[in-house]
Parts: C-alpha cells; structure tokens; sequence
C-alpha cells in the first residue's frame, strides 16, 4: 500500500500502482469528470499515470491556472493533426509551449500564408469536438524509428535518436493521429475548448541551425476561457497601436538602419528625451549622495578575465585584436572599471558606503532575431552605480536603493510594482559560502520589503553570475510586465580584482558591491515610456512642448513674440508660421504628438492671449499669454524640482491654473 497526502492535508491509502483517475474517481464521480490532469509532488502528470510509492498529490481542473500550459500543450498536438490532415505529406517536428501560447514547426514545399488559418482552425474545432482521449503509450526505439520512417517524417526519427537511453520513448495518440512527445496531456480533445487563435507564421531553421532546412512555424495562443482570449486579443491590438517603433518615427525621435544593426540613431527629439531623463537620474542620486565617473569602452581582455566576464559571458561581448595581437573588448558592464576607481587610492572603512554612478554606454551581442526597435539593442546607456559597502551596511544600502527607485517610478507614473529575488544561477562564479552569505543578507531586505506590505517573491536560479539579485518589474498602461532596475549584492568580483578598504583593526578588508540599476537601460526605458504613455508623454517629459501655428500670417509677428516668451520660461517651443490652413496643422502636429498646440490669429494678437488645444482633445481654450505661459512653465516643471520646491504641497505658493478668459 502506498499513502496519498492531497493538498489539505488529509491521506489515504491506496494499492501501489493505482492511477491519478481511479483516485479522483474514489473520492468524487464529479472530481473525476472535472479533473484534467495531476500533480505529483508539484510535478505535472497524466491522470492515467500509475503511483508508485507514496507522495502528495493535487487534481489540475481547467481552472486552475497550471492547466493553461496543457491546455497550450494539447492544442498544439490538435494543431498537428489539422495541418496533416488539410494539407498531406507535410512533416511535423516540434510544438513547445512559449509565452502566451505555442508553435508548431512544419516542413513543406508550399508556403503556409495566414489564408490557410481560418480552414486550419476550423479543423482544429472538429478534432477537439470529437472529445477523444489521448492516450500514452511506451514504444521501443525501433519500433518509434519504424513507424516514423514508414510514415515519412524524417525529423521525428531525428528527434528518436535523440532521446538519451535511458528515457524512454513516448508516444501520445488522439484517435488513429499520434506523436512524439513528452507530455503530459489531459485526458482528452475536448478539454482543450475553443478558446484558440492562430496569430502568425514565420520561417525557422530546423534545431536553430542555418544549415539545416528550413521550416515554417505556425505561432497560436490558447486559453481556458473566450473572455480571456479576448483580453489578450485586446492587448494585443492596444500594444500594435502603441508601437514604440512606429510612434518614434512618427514622433521623429529616432532610427535605425542596416549599417549599425541594433544601435540607435538618436534625432534631435529623442536626443532631447534621452538628455531628460539623464538630466532627471542626475539630480535624483546627486541627492542620494552618489559620484558620477565615466570609464573607458574598450578594455584589455586580462581584465575581463580577472572579472570572470570573459569566463562566463564571452559570447555576449564583442572583442578586437590589435596590430600588437593584443586582444580587447568592448564593455558589456560598467562594474571592472568602477573597482578600478574605487582602488585609486587608499580607502578606510569611514569612507564607505562608497557611491559611484555612471551612464556608461555598453555593448552586448544579441542575436539578429532578438533586436527589438529600442527595446532591445546591441548598444546601449545604462543607469549604473556600485555601491562599496561593508556587510553590516548591506540591508540598509538595499533598503534606501529600494525607496529611491520606487520613488523614481512613481515620478513616471508606474505603482504597481512585482521585486523578485534572484538567486544563484547554475552558471556562476565565487564559492558557496560567499553566495550564502550574499542570499542571506538580500532574503532579509526581502523579508523587510514583505512586511512594509510590498509584492516581493524569489525568483529561483536567475541571478547574475556574481550574484544574487532584487528585480523590480513594472506594469504597465495595458498591463504588460518590464523588468527595469536591479539591485545586486556581490561578494565576489571586488575580490577578483584586489579592491579593498582599511577596516577599524587597521587591517585589509574586501567590500562587498552592490549593482544598481534604476531605468536599466535607457533605451529601453524610453521604449516603455512611449507604449505605456501611447506617445502622449507627460509635458515635462516632451521633447517639444508647444507648438505656435498662426491661422493667418496678421499673426506672424505675435506668433514670434509668444515663441520668445515661451522659450524664456523654459519651455521647449516651436513655431508653424506656415501658408498651411490651421485645421492642416493641428492635424500634422497632432500625429507627431506634440502636448499643447497654441493657436494664434488676429484676435489673439490683439487680445494679447492664445488659443490653447491638448493631444487627443478637440476642446480649445483662450487665455491670457502669461498666465498660460506660467501654468504651462509649472506643469512642464520635472516632479523631483516640484518637491523641491515645495509644488502642490500644504503651505506651498498657489499655482496658476489654466483658467479661460473671463473665467473664474
């Protein structure tokens, strides 16, 4: 007999061999019928698989959220099937779940278009309306290879001869159609329901491998419910619209092109967004107390080596090899030639925390098909500082990283906020007991951010190669996630390279350094500000504030003068003094985002006012130039300046409102 403990606790005892199915069917004929799948001891199964020995089990319904990877799993298999049987003598070879749904790889001549899905899919409904089990069964090696090779489908004996020995060959069948696969499955096609989409096609090299042929992918999601699969439809179509790739070229901020592949050509715009943001990190940790340092791009390789970069992420970095067969690299991190700063000169423990700040432009190789507008690049700014500390400081210097850059994001209008601990990878430099040490003292800002009521979990096995890590992960206007700042505790890579400090006994110490990363990167930054905003930023962040457009040239003069006034409060503006009709230019204006568009006639000229109309509103204002000038100056004023000056604060000088002429 074997014992069977269920979630709440409670056991019972059962024949050794028993299966998943006949144990739901003990307790509940409706448990059963509901039930699509086990867990045992937190690992997926068939629910026909035996039970061997005693262990914690839990019945997976379709509600539960572990359901939703099967639910992808066997639609791709339903998938499989549709393809085969629409369109004979087409090879299948693999079909994962990925993030928000699943693939198939199919090899044929003839070309899948997104024509064929609507017939596909429609197929798809009739195998999954027949509700036929699957089934697994055990086949030997050559009895598998046979069959495929009967079968014509080259790519699956491949698969065959790759499974190691000692793992067994599985094959699951729904109805006369069968496959390789791992599984599990649930119990039938049924349970799939009919909450799927195929979303695209796209070429993929068999196994990655450009040599090898080539195959078309066929990329779905699927999901336990319509209302779901609507929702995410929705995000989808939102995050099309919010494109940080077309708005930066309608917004003209910047470009790319083949000649520097994954680097961005930033236009005056953007170059004015950037400097914004740079501008805004600046004062943010100058009043945090840190140093700003800049260190070299190009770097000996004996120094990446000494780091244990060259040993752990040599094929992220680009290398050079001089005339002299000297061989450098291009900095893929700041954090070498931030502890050759802090070794310049003797250090005692009265100088510590020792904060140094950088944005140091790095370089990192990323596969051609992961480049992503400027959301993901080869070359780009990061946010950097490293943080010399003593262990006693750890807590506190993580503690204080923590509200500064939960600060930071409030600034940019992001509150929900996920921190993930995470801990050593199985790649990794440095002994255990300096990864003890460092886990232990994150786990206990983790416990402390626990209990001031943030969303903080750990994050197994995802830490840097020197250590673990605090991730901070946004959430954003259509709520997708983006994992931006970091926050690292290093017992590792100071030692690497001989940095120390002269403790109280008068003896040699080694600091241990803390990574911070606030935006992370700030092209990356930028790309989530733009979707999350849809391009209209906040007017404090706008590259171009104000737009003056004359309905007629009467106005041009005045038009000047209301540039010149502008721009003296410290308003980023422009003038249209164009031929074009005024509905032509709020249009035109309106497409490249600008925040606030003053319109300027005749009357306003007379009046001395200006006619005021904001993106995405057709409403117009008139109000007098100055006080329209000095609420806008206020508005266009960056949060951290408006603490500063104690804006919108009890007590604080009243701000002047965007009342209209005549108004209250």
């Amino acid at each position: 007999m074997i014992s069977v403990t269920f979630p709440d606790g409670a056991k019972r005892q059962y024949p050794a061999g028993i299966r998943g199915g006949e144990i739901a069917k003990s307790i509940s004929p409706s448990l059963a019928k509901r039930t699509v799948a086990m867990a045992i001891d937190g690992k997926l199964a068939d629910l026909a698989d035996p039970i061997e020995r005693d262990a914690n089990i839990e019945f997976i319904d379709r509600d539960n959220p572990r359901a939703l990877e099967l639910i992808r799993h066997d639609a791709a298999h339903v998938l499989a099937e549709a393809v085969q049987t629409l369109y004979p003598g087409t090879q299948v070879t693999i079909g994962p779940v990925i993030e928000n749904g699943f693939y198939y790889d199919f090899y044929r001549n003839a070309p899948f278009t997104p024509e064929d899905f609507p017939p596909i899919e429609k197929k798809m409904a009739e195998i999954i309306a027949k509700d036929r089990p699957f089934s697994k069964e055990v086949w030997s090696r050559d009895a598998a290879k046979a069959w495929f090779e009967k079968h014509g489908e080259a790519f699956k004996v491949e698969l065959v001869d790759a499974i190691p020995p000692d793992q067994a060959i599985k094959i699951y069948k729904q109805g006369e159609w069968l496959d390789l696969c791992r599984g599990p499955l649930m119990t039938s096609t049924g349970k799939i329901g009919s909450a799927f989409k195929l979303m695209k096609v796209a070429g993929a090299y068999w196994r990655g491998d450009s040599t090898k042929p080539m195959l078309q992918r066929i990329y779905a999601t699927a999901f336990a419910t319509k209302t779901e699969l609507d929702a995410y439809l929705h995000q989808l179509a939102e995050a099309e619209r919010r494109d940080h790739r077309r708005l930066g070229r309608e917004m003209d901020l910047f470009h790319f092109q083949e000649e520097g592949p994954g680097t961005v050509f930033w236009h005056p715009k953007g170059w004015t967004l950037f400097q914004t943001l740079i501008a805004y990190m600046r004062r943010r940790q100058q009043a945090d107390r840190y140093v700003e340092v800049n260190t070299p791009q190009v770097l000996d390789r004996s120094l990446w080596e000494m780091s244990g970069h060259w040993q752990t992420y040599r094929e992220n970095m680009f290398t050079t090899m001089t005339e002299d067969e000297r061989v450098f690299a291009l900095k893929p991190m700041n954090c070498p030639g931030h502890i050759q700063i802090f070794k310049n000169g003797l250090k005692s423990y009265r100088d510590l925390p020792m904060k140094i700040a950088e944005f140091g432009i790095v370089h990192r190789y990323e596969p051609s098909g992961a480049l992503h507008g400027i959301i993901r690049v080869r070359a780009f700014t990061q946010d950097d500082a490293h943080i010399f500390c003593t262990e006693d400081q750890i807590q506190e210097e993580a503690l204080r990283i923590n509200d500064l850059i939960l600060s930071i994001y409030r600034d940019f209008g992001f509150e929900d906020i996920i921190i993930k601990m995470s801990t050593r990878p199985e790649k990794r430099v440095g002994s255990d007991e300096a990864w003890d040490k460092a886990e232990a003292a994150l786990m206990r800002v983790l416990d402390a951010l626990k209990a001031r009521g943030f969303n903080a979990v750990v994050n197994p096995g995802e830490g840097a190669f020197y250590g673990p890590k605090l991730e901070y992960t946004l959430r954003d206007a259509i709520g997708r996630e983006w994992q931006c700042g970091t926050t690292q505790v290093d017992f590792n890579m100071p030692g690497r390279l001989g940095a120390f400090y002269i403790g109280p006994d008068s003896e040699k110490k080694t600091p241990v350094m803390i990574h911070r990363a606030m935006f992370g990167s700030l092209e990356r930054f930028i790309g989530i500000l733009i979707e999350h905003f849809a391009g209209h930023l906040p007017l404090w962040l706008s590259p171009l504030q104000i737009m003056i457009a004359t309905i007629t040239q009467d106005a041009d003069e005045y038009a000047l003068e209301v540039l010149t006034a502008a721009r003296r409060a410290g308003l980023k503006a422009e003038a249209d003094l164009g031929n074009d009709k005024i509905a032509y230019k709020v249009r035109e204006h309106s497409l490249t985002k600008i925040p606030v568009l003053m319109v300027v006639g005749k009357r306003e000229a007379a009046e001395r006012t200006v006619s005021l109309r904001r993106l995405g509103s057709n409403e117009q204002t008139t109000l007098r130039l100055d006080a329209a000038l000095r609420a806008l100056a206020e508005e266009a004023t960056p949060p951290d300046l408006k603490r500063l000056k104690g804006i919108g604060e009890p007590g604080a000088p009243e701000v002047p409102v965007l009342a209209p002429v005549g108004g209250p």
